[in-house]
């Protein structure tokens, strides 16, 4: 009886845990299927310029729940959106909080694009900050308006970019990186083996640079009607210190509180000074209407974001298991009729990307193949684009880097001088250890690994010089590992045209003669349960960044990632790098 007993409580506890879990199921689907946000009458569309975008966007399941967005939109669906504002007729303008800038040189160009063709429906755009700095002022620019704080600050300095060197590190703990790679501009191991940048990587650096800084004034200049020299000088003589000298040299329109921004709103729109300002945050537009494309075609757009990785990858990587998988998916699907394949990577693993490249190349012969690169489309994030019918990129894309290096640390005086520790074995044959971290690398080793570099190489630039229908010897020169900008890349033939996401889908349809299609987004989505999990996963890695704060905790993910650099060849960004 006492057994029966127990065995009767168990089922009964399973068998509520069951129903509990199914009812708990239920509450959740229903509430996040529920009304959509209602969009008022004269509502501002509001676009937080430091909220950071992914490619993709980002689901919150319990957003139903809690009262929050459902999800933060991704780059092209802030596109996407904006260019639905333009004929709502339910949004009178746009609202920019300039306060920051959480998105880097070519996303925030797409966004810029997106307003500037928003203003075309003669609807307003103000912007305003109490801290603006040149990433959010580089979008903010665009507005009818734009107002700073007076006890704020508007940033006109210049670009400025760091790189930290760890060799200083490694020689007081007695590790030596074993450093071996191909191209003179390949400088990802400069950090290993200098304490500053070599000169070859300051004239790439210059010129990448420069023209990222010269298209900013540009741009600048061709919306507040101020000549390019006269920004630049600026920023030279270090003019702008406070709001009012930004006021005087007319890159802003007037010292405001937000406050009174929304009061310049309400009289735009009619409304009493007591009355409601209907204000909608882009997240919430988000789930309020419907702004992707339906038609009976489909065209599969897939978002390569992260380091490219050997495996299966993750949320933040490109595994080569997985985007194998994926292209070869949406290849052999018949209702399929274009592929746009988005790269927002600075490389990784050669291995992973040659994999992508073959299944890519596979995709190509079947069906249009268009790529569209993001911020960073290099070495690794080249490589993967080599096979592309056409491929788009903004003007300040930062593209190229073709080049390989390879490292293998030698930690024998880390273990035995500060560790105390020592190793011994035995072996089968003369290279059976070849590659192991407590002992430095044989000349023969040495050797080998230099030849496996080297043939990498190679083949990186004949994979170029296929896609691109270009001579080898012309693709060498341009090689090296050298980092261009999206402009020099058109003009070196690296790209086809300039032009964000937008144009690049735009370009497959017309390949695949369709005009009416939707699009079928890659990664897809998976149900709510793995997206909460998923979302849990993703928790401790956003408090980390929360706590480091942007700039630390991209030195700590280089720390991390210096780990996946070693005894694998890479394609890889010469350096991770902070642009101010």
């Amino acid at each position: 009886m006492f057994f029966a007993s127990c065995l009767g409580t168990v089922i009964g506890l399973i068998a509520l845990f069951l129903i509990g879990g199914f009812l708990l199921a239920g509450a959740i689907s229903a509430l996040s299927s529920g009304d959509k946000p209602n969009v008022a009458k004269s509502s501002v569309l509001s676009i937080n310029l430091s909220q950071h975008f992914n490619e993709q966007s980002q689901t919150n399941p319990l957003g139903s729940l809690t009262g929050d967005a459902e999800g933060i939109p991704g780059v092209y669906d802030v596109v996407r959106l904006i260019n639905h504002a333009k004929d709502d007729d339910n949004i009178e303008g746009i609202y920019l909080n300039a306060n920051g800038s959480g998105n880097s040189f070519a996303s925030s160009n797409e966004i810029r694009n997106a307003l500037l063709d928003f203003k075309k429906s003669k609807k307003f755009i103000l912007a305003h900050g109490d801290v603006i700095s040149q990433g959010a002022y580089f979008i903010a620019s665009v507005a009818d308006k734009v107002y700073a704080n007076a006890s704020g600050a508007v940033d006109w300095s210049g670009y400025n970019m760091d790189v930290f060197f760890v060799k200083g590190m490694l020689d007081k703990l007695k590790i030596e990186p074993q450093i071996f790679y191909a191209g003179k501009f390949k400088s990802a191991t400069e950090i290993f083996r200098t304490t500053q940048m070599t000169e070859e990587n300051k004239v790439q650096t210059r010129e990448w640079l420069g023209d990222m800084y010269q298209y900013f004034l540009q741009k600048t200049s061709e919306v507040r009607k101020i000549d390019t020299v006269t920004l630049h000088n600026l920023a030279n003589t270090g003019a702008i210190q406070t709001p009012q000298n930004a006021l005087t040299a007319k890159l802003i329109d007037g010292l405001k509180f937000e406050s009174e921004v929304k009061d310049e709103m309400k009289k735009r729109l009619n409304i009493d000074k007591y009355g409601k300002l209907n204000v909608i945050d882009i997240t919430k537009y988000s789930d309020a209407v419907t702004f992707k494309r339906s038609g009976s075609n489909r065209i599969a757009l897939i978002y390569a974001e992260g380091n490219i990785v050997d495996g299966s990858g993750g949320d933040d990587a490109i595994g080569s298991e997985e985007f194998v998988n994926m292209v070869r998916k949406v290849r052999l699907d018949k209702s399929v009729k274009a592929i746009v394949f988005r790269i927002n990577s600075g490389g990784g693993s050669a291995l992973a990307s040659e994999n992508i490249w073959k299944e890519l190349s596979l995709a190509k012969a079947e069906k249009p193949l268009v790529v569209s690169f993001g911020d960073v489309a290099a070495s690794g994030g080249y490589y993967i684009a080599a096979p592309a019918d056409s491929i788009f990129a903004s003007p300040n894309t930062i593209t190229g880097s073709i080049g390989v290096f390879g490292i293998v640390p030698n930690m024998q005086g880390f273990f035995n001088d500060k560790l105390g520790i020592t190793f011994d074995g035995v072996k089968t044959a003369t290279y059976a250890d070849a590659g192991a971290i407590y002992r430095p690398l044989k000349d023969a080793e040495k050797v080998f690994i230099q030849q496996a570099i080297d043939r990498i190489y190679l083949q990186f630039k004949q994979r170029v010089a296929e896609g691109r229908k270009k001579d080898m010897a012309f693709i060498d020169s341009i090689a090296q590992g050298r980092v261009w900008s999206g402009e020099d890349a058109l003009r070196l033939g690296l790209i086809d045209r300039l032009g964000g996401l937008n144009d690049a889908v735009a370009c497959a349809a017309r390949m695949a003669k369709v005009t009416e299609y939707r699009l079928r987004e890659y990664p897809e989505k998976g149900n709510w349960l793995n997206e909460l999990m998923g979302r849990t996963k993703s928790e401790p890695t956003a408090k980390i960044k929360e706590q480091l704060g942007a700039e630390q905790y991209q030195v700590y993910k280089q720390m991390i990632e210096i780990k996946q650099m070693c005894n694998t060849p890479q394609a890889r960004l010469p350096f991770q790098f902070v642009i101010r």
